[in-house]
């Protein structure tokens, strides 16, 4: 097509008048004035953009009991009815003690749907006020300017924070909680988070079969012992049955969270994970070891894990397991007489069960991980809304509560105020054998009471839930590749670091990973992006315009 300049033809077929000069001031002033208008426009949006039309929360001098609140609360229930009437009672009798504030509750099956709402609901601004959730999480939660309260100025406030004045419950003060949990919920300079409910990792050992295969299980079980005795409880008869249980299936050893697994060896051997300023070095040589000496003992058979076989529970329960390692809140599935089991009772074989930490590399200095579920406050425009869901959050802490919900599963209470509390201590010193009080849970309730000072947690940092995967996907991928016959070696792990990287997002900035590199200052908040973005579209169609009107003078 010609590039010469052609007079407009209307429908009709007659040449259109050749436009006339506009004097100054005409048209392209007025549209340059609609590009400045419009400019002004994007820019208010971008600043508006960032922080979602919310400031900082501020506490309020008075909580307005004359006006009325609805708050949401998202908590998580494995279809536990126990745990789910816990949940109403607190609500009811913390409406009885505000009857102005209403809460709403909305219950999921796991963590990781909580998580994928609260992201999806940050855009539009219409987070819950209060959710149960994980550190890791609240850490992307971040990403989004005032989306999660810092509790601080709460904490310490003389009237409305932990133990006040004006609180109308006997709740905990700041001191009453216990440190090392309350300590995984600071990060990014103020605490963003209380705990709720606090677990670790257990070792659920069938005493019975290790005993028959001529060992005696020791106090602290360390690693070397236990790869010892799973590959004894390998070995076969004439028939291919396992001489140790008469059987033809048997995993001597099954890893429910193999993430923990690794996350656990490395910090037990003082190696790298990631630094608190979120720079990723789990990609090391000792890691590579570990990896080396798991996919030996995967490929004979001895270790498995829940993600390729199943729930460590159901194998340890028939006989088809001597060591299963699964979280303490999960305690009241393991053993014989478990009031809690997922398999016919006629597969359930009788054995002694006996109670462990996790393996050890040192059982002088032993580290074992502290988890479980924190509660966070979201931010609202309104101050009284926010102050309204810190209290509710404040009387989840409660002994009530806390005790409450400790005896349904192995976890136990975040607070000295609970734990020390006479009906507390009477349930854990109880002799009475019932569902309540199995044995097994008490154990594993009483194993993360007498070792909290030898809990750890993980940095915290937005990428930190992302190199948790990856340090589970790791070992599950050398588990996977032996049972296929494939040989682990240098080009092997080689190979698996890189992909492993890429798939995780391992090697990219701390704003979308959580590494980070020398000179870095971490992500532009999101306010700042979308200003720049602005100005730069602005800037283009300034220059667009520019040269329309250079070409019109042509």
């Amino acid at each position: 097509m010609s590039m010469k300049h052609r007079p407009f033809v209307s429908r009709r077929g007659a040449a259109a008048a050749p436009a006339k000069r506009l004097p100054q001031g005409g048209r392209p002033v007025k549209r340059l004035s609609l590009l400045l208008a419009l400019l002004l426009v994007a820019l208010s949006l971008a600043a508006c953009h960032g922080s979602q039309g919310r400031a900082g929360f501020e506490v309020p001098a008075e909580f307005d009991a004359s006006r009325s609140y609805e708050i949401t609360f998202w908590a998580k229930n494995d279809t536990n009815r126990t745990q789910t009437e816990i949940y109403k009672k607190a609500i009811a009798d913390f409406e009885a003690l505000y009857p102005n504030i209403t809460v709403s509750m909305k219950l999921y099956t796991d963590y990781g749907r909580i998580y994928n709402d609260v992201i999806t609901n940050i855009s539009t601004n219409t987070t819950p006020n209060v959710c149960i959730t994980y550190p890791d999480h609240i850490a992307t939660y971040l990403t989004g300017d005032n989306v999660v309260v810092p509790l601080d100025a709460l904490f310490d406030d003389p009237r409305y924070g932990l133990g006040g004045s004006e609180v109308r419950f006997d709740g905990p003060t700041r001191d009453e909680l216990i440190p090392q949990f309350l300590a995984e919920c600071a990060f990014s300079g103020a605490t963003y988070a209380v705990p709720y409910m606090r677990s670790t990792e257990a070792m659920y050992v069938n005493r019975t079969y290790v005993e028959a295969l001529g060992y005696e299980l020791p106090d602290v079980v360390t690693w070397d012992f236990v790869w010892e005795v799973a590959e004894a409880a390998t070995k076969k008869d004439a028939n291919g049955v396992f001489e140790v249980n008469g059987q033809k299936v048997m995993i001597p050893f099954i890893y429910k969270s193999t993430d923990n697994m690794m996350i656990q060896m490395l910090r037990q051997l003082d190696a790298p994970y990631s630094t608190e300023a979120g720079e990723i070095l789990i990609l090391n040589d000792t890691t590579k070891a570990l990896l080396e000496q798991i996919a030996q003992h995967a490929a004979t058979g001895a270790f498995s894990t829940f993600k390729i076989s199943s729930y460590p529970a159901n194998f340890l329960n028939a006989g088809q397991c001597i060591f299963a390692v699964d979280s303490t809140a999960g305690a009241t599935w393991m053993g014989s007489e478990a009031p809690l089991v997922d398999i016919s009772p006629e597969n359930i074989v009788q054995f002694e069960t006996a109670v462990r930490m996790v393996p050890q590399f040192d059982p002088e200095h032993p580290q074992m991980i502290s988890q479980g579920p924190s509660v966070c406050v979201f931010n609202k425009a309104d101050p009284q809304e926010v102050l309204a869901s810190w209290l509710f959050t404040q009387y989840l802490l409660t002994n009530d509560v806390q005790i409450a919900y400790a005896e349904t599963e192995g976890y136990v209470p975040v607070t000295a105020k609970a734990q020390n509390d006479a009906d507390y201590q009477a349930y854990l010193n109880s002799d009475a054998g019932d569902a309540l009080h199995y044995p097994v849970k008490l154990q594993a309730a009483k194993l993360l009471l007498d070792n909290t000072e030898n809990t750890f947690t993980t940095p915290v940092f937005n990428g930190s839930a992302s190199l948790r995967d990856a340090a589970g996907a790791l070992i599950e991928s050398v588990t996977k590749s032996v049972r296929r016959k494939q040989t682990v070696d240098d080009a092997y792990i080689a190979k698996l670091y890189d992909d492993t990287a890429s798939l995780y997002r391992l090697n990219q900035s701390s704003g979308r990973s959580g590494m980070t590199s020398g000179g870095d200052l971490g992500p532009l908040p999101a306010g700042s992006k979308a200003l720049l973005i602005t100005l730069v579209c602005v800037w283009v169609l300034l220059g667009a315009f520019a040269i329309a009107g250079k070409v019109k003078k042509k």
